[in-house]
Order: C-alpha cells, then sequence, then structure tokens
C-alpha cells in the first residue's frame, strides 16, 4: 500500500473497531492506541515468519485485523469466536498465546534463543506496555537479553507517563540523530576505528564517556547499561517514522529497545477521556460511549463499600491491589483513604509481600486481586504469609467464571492450589451481604492469614447490612436437611443448589441444603452428620473439581470411614473456552435442570 494511504487504513481501522466493539465489547483504549504501531510492524515483519509477540496480547487486535480475520472480528469474545487475546491455536501468526502481563519478554527471548540455536535469522518482535513493565517477569528478562541473544526487538509501547519538557526536546533531537542509517553505520564503524587505533580498552572508555554523556539527555539510558541500544521516545501515531525505524533497526547488530509514546483511547473521544472505562469495556453506545448499568450491586463494589465501612473504625486496615483500583473497587477505598491505599503496579508476587511486611508491624492489609492473577502469589501466600502466621487477608475477586474473557481468565483453580497450605482459612459468600460479614470476620483473624474468593459481576440482590456479623471459622449454615440427598453448596453455587432442591423435591425426593461457606477447615461435624443421614450428598462449587472443594469433601469422609457416596459438580478439569456464561454452563452440564439430571441418573444408575 502506498505510504500516503497509511493513515487512511489507520482511521478506517479504528471506525472499524469503535463500531465492532459497542456491539462485542473488548479492550477498546487499548488498541486504539497502537494502531499505527501494529500497522508499521506488519509493513516491516512478515509473519508468521518473524514473531509478533504483544505483552498481556489485549493489544492485539489490530494484529488480528492484518492477519486475515477481519471478516470474522464480529465473533470476538463470543463462544466458538475469535479471543479477545492472542491465541496460538487460532492463527498461525499468533506466535505466543497470553491474558497475563510480563510475559511478552521472556517468551520472546526464548523464542530467539531457540532461532539462534537452529541457525535461522528471523526477527522477533516483543511489545510491551500498559504497565507491564512494572512486572517482574519483565525486569528479570530484560537483565539476560544481551547475554543472550545479538538479535531482539523490544517495543516500550509507554502510554501511561508523560515525558518531562526539558528533558524531552533533547531527547526528541537525539532520537532523531539516530533515525538515520548513517548515524547507526558511523555509530558501528567509530566503535572499530578506534579499536584499532588505539585498542579495545580505549574503546571501553570512550563507550562509557558515550553512554555517560547519553544518560544527561536520554531519560531511559539504563537500557544501554544492559546492552540494549535505546532509541526514543518516538511519537507512536507517526506511521512513516515507526517505519522508518523498525527498518533502521532491523538491521542491527545487537537487541534494541524502542521507546514510543502513545495514546490510549486515540481517535475517540470518550475513551480518550475516560481510558480506564474503555480499556476493557462491555456493551456501549457509538454516539457517546455510554453504558448500562445493572440495578444490583456487583460483587466488587460489595467489597469496596464494605471494607471502607470497616477502615472508618479501624485504622489499622490497609487496601493494597496489583494494577486494578477499579476492577476491584478499591477506588472506593482509596477516596476515603487514600494514605492507607497502595496500588504497586502489574507485580502480584511483590503486593503480597509487602502486605506480609505490614502485617508483620501489626497492620491488617487486605489485598485484592483477580483470582486468574492470584496464582502468582501461591508461594507468597504459603512461605511468607501462612509459615510466618501474618494474618494477611487475600481477597479474590473474579473466582469463577471470567466468561467472554475465556481460560486465561476464568478463576477456577485456586482452590486446588491454595487448599493444601496449612493454617489458611478459605471462605467464600453466599450472596453480596455474607461477602460484608466474612470481611469482618476477617478483620478478627490476627494469627493466621485468611482469603476470600467471590465471583465477577451482579450480587444476589440481597440488601447490605447495616452492621456486618462476625462468623464462626469452619461453621457451615444449614437451610435445610433432606433424607435422600444433601446439596452442599459452595458461595454463589447456592443459588444454583436452592434451583436444583426445589427440582428434586417435584420428583418426590427429600433434599436439604447447606451453605458451605468455609472451604478451610471444613465443618467436619456437620458435614459428617449431614452424610450420615442421607443417602447421597452432592457438592457444587464454581471451580474445576480436581483438588477442589468436593475433593475436600471426599477427602474428609474417607478419613472418617465414612461410605455415603459423593457426587461432586463443578467445571471439568481443563480450560474452560470464552463464551457467555449461561452457554459454558449449558454446555459443560452445569444448569439447575442438567444437575438435577445428572443427580437422578446417580441415584438410579441404569
Amino acid at each position: 500500500m502506498p505510504g500516503e494511504k497509511l493513515n487512511i487504513l489507520a482511521a478506517e481501522i479504528r471506525t472499524f473497531l469503535i463500531d465492532t466493539l459497542s456491539r462485542t465489547g473488548g479492550h477498546l483504549a487499548p488498541n486504539l492506541g497502537a494502531v499505527e504501531l501494529s500497522i508499521a510492524l506488519h509493513r516491516v515483519f512478515n509473519t508468521p515468519q518473524d514473531k509478533i509477540l504483544f505483552d498481556v496480547s489485549h493489544q492485539s487486535y489490530i494484529h488480528k485485523l492484518l492477519t486475515g480475520r477481519a471478516a470474522q472480528f464480529h465473533t470476538l469474545r463470543r463462544f466458538k469466536g475469535l479471543s479477545g487475546f492472542m491465541k496460538r491455536s487460532e492463527s498461525a501468526h499468533d506466535a505466543f498465546g497470553a491474558g497475563h502481563a510480563g510475559t511478552a519478554l521472556s517468551a520472546g527471548l526464548g523464542m530467539a534463543a531457540a532461532r539462534d540455536l537452529a541457525g535461522e535469522d528471523f526477527h522477533v518482535i516483543s511489545v510491551v506496555g500498559d504497565g507491564s513493565f512494572t512486572c517482574g517477569t519483565t525486569l528479570e528478562g530484560l537483565n539476560n537479553i544481551a547475554s543472550t541473544t545479538k538479535k531482539f526487538i523490544l517495543i516500550l509501547n509507554d502510554n501511561e507517563w508523560s515525558i518531562d519538557k526539558n528533558v524531552g526536546a533533547l531527547s526528541h533531537y537525539f532520537s532523531s540523530l539516530q533515525e538515520t542509517e548513517s548515524y547507526d553505520w558511523l555509530r558501528q564503524h567509530t566503535k572499530s576505528i578506534i579499536e584499532k587505533i588505539a585498542g579495545k580498552e580505549m574503546r571501553r572508555q570512550v563507550s562509557k564517556l558515550v553512554h555517560a554523556a547519553h544518560g544527561f539527555i536520554t531519560p531511559l539510558s539504563f537500557f544501554q547499561e544492559l546492552g540494549l541500544t535505546y532509541y526514543g521516545p518516538i511519537d507512536g501515531h507517526d506511521i512513516a517514522r515507526l517505519e522508518k525505524i523498525l527498518r533502521i533497526v532491523s538491521k542491527q547488530n545487537g537487541p534494541a529497545i524502542i521507546h514510543i509514546v502513545t495514546e490510549k483511547g486515540r481517535g475517540y473521544a470518550p475513551a480518550a477521556d475516560n481510558p480506564t472505562k474503555f480499556h476493557g469495556i462491555g456493551t456501549y453506545n457509538v454516539e457517546d460511549g455510554s453504558t448500562r448499568k445493572g440495578s444490583i450491586i456487583t460483587y466488587s463494589e460489595a467489597f469496596g463499600q464494605s471494607l471502607t465501612k470497616m477502615a472508618a473504625d479501624d485504622p489499622k486496615i490497609t487496601a493494597i491491589t496489583a494494577a486494578m483500583p477499579s476492577g476491584t473497587k478499591l477506588d472506593i477505598f482509596r477516596k476515603s483513604f487514600p494514605r492507607r491505599f497502595y496500588d504497586v503496579g502489574i507485580a502480584e508476587e511483590h503486593a503480597a509481600i509487602f502486605a506480609c511486611g505490614m502485617a508483620a508491624q501489626g497492620l491488617k492489609p487486605y489485598l485484592a486481586i483477580y483470582s486468574t492473577f492470584m496464582q502468582r502469589c501461591v508461594d507468597m501466600i504459603a512461605h511468607d504469609a501462612a509459615l510466618q502466621k501474618l494474618p494477611v487477608r487475600f481477597c479474590m475477586d473474579r473466582a469463577g467464571l471470567s466468561p467472554d474473557d475465556g481460560p486465561t481468565h476464568h478463576g477456577l483453580f485456586d482452590i486446588a492450589m491454595m487448599r493444601a497450605i496449612p493454617d489458611l482459612i478459605m471462605m467464600q459468600p453466599k450472596d453480596e451481604a455474607e461477602l460484608a460479614d466474612m470481611l469482618f470476620t476477617m478483620n478478627s483473624i490476627e494469627d493466621v492469614p485468611s482469603a476470600i474468593r467471590y465471583p465477577r459481576g451482579a450480587g444476589e440482590g440481597v440488601p447490605m447490612p447495616e452492621q456486618a456479623r462476625l462468623l464462626t471459622i469452619g461453621e457451615a449454615e444449614v437451610l435445610s436437611e433432606g433424607a435422600d440427598v444433601t446439596l452442599l453448596a459452595l458461595g454463589n453455587m447456592n443459588a444454583t443448589a436452592a434451583a436444583v432442591r426445589d427440582l428434586l423435591q417435584e420428583q418426590g425426593l427429600s433434599c436439604g441444603h447447606t451453605n458451605a461457606r468455609f472451604i478451610a477447615p471444613l465443618d467436619k461435624a456437620t458435614i459428617l452428620r449431614l452424610a450420615e443421614g442421607s443417602k447421597l450428598l452432592v457438592t457444587l462449587e464454581d471451580h474445576v473439581i480436581t483438588g477442589g472443594f468436593g475433593s475436600a469433601v471426599m477427602e474428609l469422609l474417607n478419613e472418617e470411614g465414612n461410605t455415603t457416596p459423593v457426587l461432586r459438580i463443578g467445571w471439568p478439569h481443563r480450560f474452560i473456552e470464552h463464551g457467555k456464561e449461561q452457554q459454558l454452563r449449558e454446555l459443560h452440564g452445569l444448569t439447575p435442570e442438567q444437575i438435577c439430571g445428572t443427580i437422578l441418573s446417580h441415584l438410579s444408575p441404569r
């Protein structure tokens, strides 16, 4: 395509994204900021031979459009449609799938190392941005680039911080000097000439002097100390300039970092004015960007409101998150107690140990992270919190399904990962009111860590309590008893259990229903009593059945010599695809009607 038409293409892509995502939802603001970069990358490099990796990969929508998936784009994040992230099984152009931050640099470096060992010659380009540079894995990988390969391109897509004006003018001047092939040739050959005339030691000393001088005018000169040639900052919306610098760097003998500055939400005023809202959004009105808000409070809002209310009475309460203040609704807490709120960036492991340090000094830290990201903290929960009996409160939002986001974001593995940790109290509320009770209960725990998991989206519509209750640790709530079947439900599966109970009773069965509340410790006495009085014990959980809550109940009965059969209802031991929640529940047999049928067939096998 002629270069002068590329800006027209960029405008068409933005219009297409704004229109399509208004119906599918998705990561609009990040992709509007990555249009020119994506075009330039595909102008210079040839995928799938060359490998382009997007960190988190929620900025890969334009990449998908430019690699043959425009006609399918209306299926984005829909059942059996395109993923909202890069996915290796979706396209050969998707070099590496990811939905978590901090993977692109290390994965790309691994690909470059494999390429070098195989004697191949393709390019590897890792695009990192949106705060991913604060991720520990990114920083670890950064330290290993120069010692691993001589051919690697790292792009820092900077859309969150600004460059100081005084330094910026000089930096832009210096970067414009670098954007010539003659400069790159001169830099390399001058080093060789110095070495020939005065030896390697003089070349080393001159290089140190150049780096020191460069440090006065380049804000990110420390990259050079890590063995990377630094280019930038560069206007990330100037396609011609991006293409030019990419072509220069592609011919360079040595790893390089290109620092580009972009604007989130560019080209769509609602997204540019509110990039947080449009970072990841559901359906919206194209004309003004408005969205429809549900009338029922979400679990996240119930968490934020309850913790803020508690903090007003307890000055020891602190709140920590990892780049998710709005998603976890700790922005509610931040407004009231800004000095007691900490956003550490995309650094979950640091956040967990940071919380342990606070707890060691007598504070009451609440760490709120999505379940899928809390996976990174399992070592810290075991080694730093539980082993030392530090009362950190781990709050796992989005436990269960994150339907449209799919397998990278479903919170279906936290129980199995964490329930083996000694002295960790784990619980899950049946509704938003009980969430407030559990948070209040956690605040009273002073000698061990505790964890609470709660789902994405709207609660059950129950009123929030004026005063939260203190629950007895490890005590279940028996709602009704039955001689034939006992349903032992965890968290949001209690609503499903109530519907299943009604269906079984219509079949003439005596069915009981208990809200388990606690995963660890289990209410041993109540569970054993219910099992002895029923023909079948059925566990229901919004979690994989392998190693989950149902497995814990089976282990208990086995240890106590109880032979009552246990039927575990939950998600199969596999990665669950993306789609609407009802579609996924129907697909995997988790609707009340399907569960009822499974129980009946278990009671009366053919």
